[in-house]
């Protein structure tokens, strides 16, 4: 039960974080591409690569990568409002920005988490 409340507890962290960087970046950004949702997206993908390197190589415990991996990235990163936002883009016929984002996020999503599994190999 403790661990389930620390998991709730640290998408406290995450759900706020999202929302502040996400709106951040698209009320600067000059484009039809979701760049708010993609930057939270890649930078979670990261992160969870690099937790879960460092669980790999001992340094973090399977507790630790559950309450950082589930409850402070599973509340930052967004899959749903990836989804709606490709959705919408399709419905605008924005094919152009359509491809850009999803390119950007599958391929930019897999490098990222690949980037910090291999920093944490570092450790």
């Amino acid at each position: 039960m403790i661990l389930v409340l620390s998991v709730a507890l640290a998408g406290v962290i995450g759900a706020p974080a999202r929302f502040m960087l996400d709106g951040w970046l698209q009320r600067r950004a000059r484009t039809t591409v979701p760049v708010g949702t993609l930057a939270v997206n890649v930078s979670g993908a990261f992160v969870l690569g690099l937790v879960l390197g460092l669980l790999d190589a001992g340094y973090v415990s399977t507790r630790v990568a559950t309450i950082v991996g589930t409850g402070i990235l599973g509340a930052f990163t967004t899959f749903s409002t990836f989804s709606f936002e490709s959705v919408r883009l399709v419905e605008e016929a924005a094919w152009r920005p359509l491809a850009t984002y999803l390119l950007t996020m599958i391929l930019g999503g897999l490098v990222a988490a690949g980037l910090g599994l291999w920093i944490a190999s570092f450790v």
